[in-house]
């Protein structure tokens, strides 16, 4: 396993793939490696540079995953902005691989934002050509131009940039800000981006088949019905901490034909007694975190799930949460707690894995990757997955105790997934409940635009379920003559 960038997440959605490691590089990794080399006597004694050194070692990263994976094409995105000082080894390689891999065996493409000025009503091209300028005196020449807007791109400008910016006309795509992000496909598709890419690269592509992601995009933009979802965090005022969930939320709407709308309550205004934000929702999900700020207030949310029947899903710490709320008030251990949070508890319902004792360095330790979770038949879990076993991926230190396995599952909160040793609890539900499942792994990792994660989309499907029968049961409360009642008081 390993710690990446959230961009990598957006790579993983958009092309349906599990991506490995070798697809985030980062400037500390590569300087790690050249220093790790220099020290191992591989440059036998040579001074270290930016160049050769780290600019071969970004090269080789490079040719690395296209070779590990087979690919046909190796897309590689280089952050920061044109002129970052560190960014340029990584651009300076990317030159440089130009030249060795060919005219056809490459493609650059530059992503540039057109600002509009309200004061003169116009998109300037300007930023775009100095930037590009930048590019250029770095030895790299463009052959596409992405130009981001939130306003039309006139054809005298795009034909503007291409006559300064020396890129062919069709190489100058615009690309307004859309409503949702998976609209952008269709809008590159229609540019004919994919046929620039191939013409140049000269490949063999097979027939393009978007039918799929058009109807996607449909059922986004016009859904049935809407569920309120309450995700229930401390870092709620910076949603991409939480993008994977948001995403695979989307995912599940789109699978019911449902906008799902968002409510970010933050777990420590909870802490306060006022639940009252919680009031209306049609789901809870208490997603992972690390520390003990806020904890006691995604406690309130579960106890709240628990006891109106609301649908609950809980990711990493998520399930610790469930468990220390069941712990607290149906087993009536109301010093339950995790040993991260309390080491003297006399009630350690949550502690810490055994592998992680004794480990003192905090970084890339966790029990961190994809593990294999086998489920237990007849529970809401297997009945999600459709399978026996399945493989999710964790980051996390501390696991459900299994001293209080037995004794909880008699108050109705059961392991339905477990390690294959059967040792580590990987999946919780409460049997006495419509839908609250938890997880100690993220199955937010694994969802796709066109394949939901099961544990989301029966989670959204029980939201659903859930508005209907307030809405039915709002109905049957109505006076069956309203009409009357209202004459009558007015005579």
């Amino acid at each position: 396993g390993s710690e990446t960038d959230l961009d990598l997440g957006h790579y993983e959605r958009f092309l349906d793939d599990n991506l490995t490691s070798t697809s985030s590089v980062t400037t500390g990794q590569i300087y790690e490696t050249v220093l790790g080399k220099e020290r191992r006597g591989d440059y036998l004694g040579g001074t270290i540079q930016p160049i050769p050194h780290v600019t071969n070692e970004i090269k080789s990263c490079i040719r690395a995953v296209g070779r590990e994976t087979g690919a046909d094409v190796v897309l590689i995105e280089v952050g920061g902005t044109v002129g970052d000082i560190e960014g340029q080894p990584f651009l300076e390689a990317i030159r440089q691989m130009r030249k060795e891999e060919g005219r056809n065996g490459t493609l650059s493409i530059h992503v540039t934002l057109l600002p509009y000025l309200g004061a003169s009503g116009e998109l300037k091209t300007k930023p775009t050509q100095h930037s590009v300028r930048e590019l250029r005196s770095m030895g790299i020449q463009p052959d596409v131009i992405i130009c981001r807007s939130d306003r039309p791109v006139a054809d005298e400008l795009k034909a503007k940039i291409s006559l300064f910016c020396d890129v062919e006309r069709k190489g100058v795509i615009p690309l307004l800000t859309m409503s949702s992000i998976y609209e952008v496909p269709l809008v590159l598709e229609e540019a004919n981006l994919g046929d620039y890419v191939v013409d140049i690269l000269q490949l063999e592509a097979p027939e393009r088949d978007l039918d799929d992601w058009r109807d996607l995009v449909d059922r986004l933009k016009h859904p049935t019905g809407e569920v309120t979802v309450a995700i229930v965090g401390k870092y709620v005022e910076l949603h991409d901490a939480y993008i994977s969930v948001r995403e695979s939320l989307t995912h599940a709407g789109i699978h019911h034909n449902q906008k799902v709308t968002i409510r970010w309550i933050h777990s420590e205004e909870l802490e306060r007694g006022d639940v009252s934000t919680l009031d209306g929702v049609d789901g809870i999900v208490v997603p992972g975190g690390f520390g003990e700020r806020g904890f006691e207030g995604k406690l309130q949310a579960a106890h709240v799930a628990r006891t109106q029947g609301i649908p609950y899903l809980g990711l990493c710490l998520g399930l610790q949460v469930m468990v220390v709320e069941a712990a607290r008030n149906l087993l009536g251990h109301k010093d339950a707690n995790s040993s991260e949070f309390a080491p003297e508890t006399s009630h350690p319902v949550i502690s810490l894995l055994s592998e992680q004792e004794g480990v003192t360095q905090k970084g890339a330790t966790m029990r961190l990757g994809a593990y294999p979770c086998e489920l237990v038949p007849g529970t809401r879990a297997h009945q999600a997955y459709g399978v026996a076993e399945v493989e999710e991926r964790h980051r996390h230190r501390y696991e459900f105790n299994n001293a209080y396995r037995d004794a909880l599952a008699e108050v109705g909160i059961v392991a339905s997934g477990l390690s294959p040793d059967g040792q580590l609890v990987e999946i919780c539900e409460n049997n006495h409940h419509p839908f609250m499942v938890a997880t100690q792994f993220h199955p937010e990792f694994r969802s796709r635009p066109l394949r939901p994660h099961p544990l989301f989309r029966d989670f959204i499907g029980a939201a659903i379920d859930r508005k209907a029968r307030q809405l039915d049961s709002a109905a049957s409360t109505v006076p069956a003559d309203i009409s009357g009642a209202v004459a009558g008081g007015g005579s």
